[in-house]
């Protein structure tokens, strides 16, 4: 398992972290398996998305903020980022990509991503290779 860290830099934002996880599969030398993936925060997610038109980040984020506001008069954590773990379970926590050949099996416009929806933080996540 490797763990890696991603610095935020909006409150809700989505890194792509393909090529981190595609250069941890090829430097172990696995050729055939699975790579969990999985945010370490109740409030940051991780999901497979396009990767080709940066609209898609967008209008996934926004979506999420229509279905989630931020603020709600009737929201009772004391934190004040319902929101934030509501998006956080809706996406999930977690991801599992197969490794075929050696290398992460991705369609031609997917990625993976890290999702923050409480920023800007310092976050982890982590990766295990089965």
């Amino acid at each position: 398992m490797k763990t890696f860290t991603v610095k935020t830099t909006e409150h809700d934002q989505m890194v792509d972290i393909t090529s981190e996880l595609k250069n941890y599969v090829q430097a172990s030398g696995v050729k055939e398996g699975v790579l969990v993936v999985s945010s370490l925060h109740t409030t940051a997610g991780i999901t497979v998305n396009e990767n080709a038109d940066p609209d898609v980040k967008t209008d996934f984020l926004r979506r999420l903020d229509e279905v989630y506001p931020w603020e709600h008069p009737e929201d009772l954590h004391g934190e004040g980022n319902t929101a934030s773990h509501l998006k956080t379970s809706t996406v999930g926590s977690s991801e599992m990509v197969i490794i075929s050949g050696g290398e992460l099996v991705l369609g031609t416009w997917q990625g993976v991503y890290f999702c923050e929806f409480d920023g800007p933080r310092q976050r982890k996540y982590v990766a295990k290779l089965l």
